[in-house]
This record gives C-alpha cells, structure tokens and sequence, in this order.
C-alpha cells in the first residue's frame, strides 16, 4: 500500500504488508550522498542539512544516535514528527509529542515529499535527510545516513576522532549488519506482522536463535565487532530497547525478554549509558507508535510497563 500516487495522498490506517504470510518491506526512494569535498551535488556544509525523524522509528533512531556521537547536533538541525501515525501519515505537531517542521511549517511529511518530488508514488518514511539549499530530499535510507554522517561532516566540525566504520574492521561489521538487519532489526516485524502460523513460528525461531547467538558473542568481546562500539552496534541497539517494551508483547516475541539475556541486557546498558545516547531514547514515543498500531492493538491502550532501567550500570 501507498501513501502517495503521483503526489497524491491515499488515506489509510497503517497496515503492513504481507506476501505469502510474511511481512515485505518497501525500498527507499531517495539515495543520494553526501561528499565531504568536490563539485557534488550535495557537498557537506554547516547547517545546510536537516533531519526529519520520529523517536518512536528505529531506523530513524539510528541517525539520531550516530548524529549525537559524532557531534553533529549544531550542524544538522532537527524536527521530530508525532509518535502516532494518522490517515495521513507521520503529521507535525505540539512540542510535547513532537515538533514543528521548522523549515517550512509543513503539516505532514508528505508534503516534503511532495515538494522533492511532485508525482513521487510510495511510502513516506522517516528518516528524511533535507538539503535546504535545493529544498529536495537527499536519502530517506537510514543506513546511508549513518554512513555519511560517520565521516562527511569531520571537516565541518563533526567530531573526526570518532570512526564508526574503521577500515580494518569493514568486512566483519558489513557481514554483521547484513545478519542483524536479516535476523533482528527486521526479524522482530517478520514475526510481528506475520499473517500465517507458519510465518510467524519461523520468524520467531531464528529471531531467537539470534538473540541466543549474540548472547554468546559477547563472551568474547564487549562489543560485536571487539573493543569498541561501531556502526554495528548502533545498528542494532534501536531494536534491542524497544524489545521488552514492544516487541516482546506487541509484536508477540516473547520466547524469552531481553533481561533474560545477562550479557545482551548489559551491552544495551552499556550503549544506553554512552554520552549522548539516552537523550535519543524516549520509551513514551516507543509506546505511543506501537501500541497505536490498530492491527496490533485494537482498543488502542497503552501499558503501563515494563519497568526497565537503563542507567543501571552493566
């Protein structure tokens, strides 16, 4: 299903969609880049980006975080959309659910898409990457804008002593995105939104298996790829929070809790606790996405746990 068709809105309740019983997931749209010199297109320059995300999004968190590591908050500024997605999509709105669109005081994303690309067909995502200079959108894929924001940004004043993709460690942590994305990221909305048993039981297995092998993993390492937090880590730390708050009992993976893991559940406190990254967390917008998906959770109420602290030290 599309939110857009040649530039017009479809209204609609968020429904995903399945194919043979199994959830599909849609491609993003824009994948332009970011140079950090040249004559590009999209040459990085103070305060000339901005990013549309939503916190409750764990592909949008993903930037946040990386955005906050490498130092990057006074040159790429922010608008966050409110938690609940309506007829028309991700929608701006109060301060105390989410943010005005403060370049151009749109009242929903999709008239940003629209602006990039007037007969633009698909589905209007967060994160969005907004050049202000062409008013267009520069990528909506959020593993391309945490590539980008690791390294264009250093000769701006991102912080150039932070690397989350180091040379020598490339090929272990591409072949580990690659899983975790397959596995986790994706695996917790495979079985989530799993219209058959079958879909469901399978996506649940090797969900677990998963968990059970990174619970292993970090017997050896404290972090995944080894002594330190990189890209891959921040890939998957977005899925692992929201896990007891929504996956668990929303999203019905509930074989076992991430507390249940005394390795992994340490390892999320350990990033959590990271400077700058508990301020990209907010478990109230978390709530208010999932449990607002009306094919998930009719009546539409919130509950009121689980108890997690984060700040414990791990």
């Amino acid at each position: 299903m599309k939110d857009l068709v040649n530039g017009l809105v479809q209204e609609r309740p968020f429904e995903p969609e399945t194919e043979n019983g199994e959830f599909r997931r849609e491609e993003r749209t824009f994948r332009h880049w970011i140079t950090a010199a040249g004559a590009a297109r999209f040459r990085a320059e103070p305060h000339r980006y901005h990013l549309y995300v939503s916190y409750g999004c764990p592909w949008a968190h993903r930037t946040l975080i990386v955005r906050a590591l490498k130092r990057l908050d006074a040159l790429v500024s922010v608008s966050v959309v409110e938690p609940v997605i309506g007829s028309q999509g991700w929608v701006f709105g109060a301060a105390a659910r989410g943010t005005a669109d403060t370049l151009y005081g749109k009242q929903y994303l999709h008239q940003l898409y629209v602006r990039a690309q007037p007969d633009f067909t698909g589905i209007v995502t967060v994160p969005v990457l907004w050049d202000r200079r062409n008013h267009t959108i520069v990528n909506n894929e959020s593993s391309d804008i945490i590539r980008m924001f690791n390294t264009a940004f250093d000769a701006c004043g991102g912080d150039a002593t932070v690397d989350l993709y180091p040379a020598p460690l490339r090929p272990a942590i591409d072949a580990l995105n690659v899983w975790i994305y397959d596995r986790i990221n994706n695996g917790v909305y495979q079985a989530g939104f799993a219209a058959t048993q079958a879909a469901y039981e399978q996506a649940v297995d090797q969900l677990f298996a998963a968990l059970d092998e990174l619970e292993q993993r970090l017997t050896h390492h404290p972090y995944l790829a080894g002594e330190q937090p990189t890209e891959a880590d921040w890939r998957l730390f977005p899925t692992l929070v929201r896990f007891d708050v929504a996956y668990h009992g929303l999203f019905k993976c509930n074989v076992r809790r991430l507390v249940d893991y005394p390795r992994l559940w340490n390892y999320t406190r350990r990033l959590y606790q990271t400077p700058g990254v508990a301020e990209t967390v907010r478990i109230d917008h978390i709530k208010q996405l999932y449990y607002s998906m009306s094919t998930l959770n009719p009546t539409g109420i919130l509950p009121k746990g689980p108890a997690i602290d984060f700040q414990i030290a791990g």
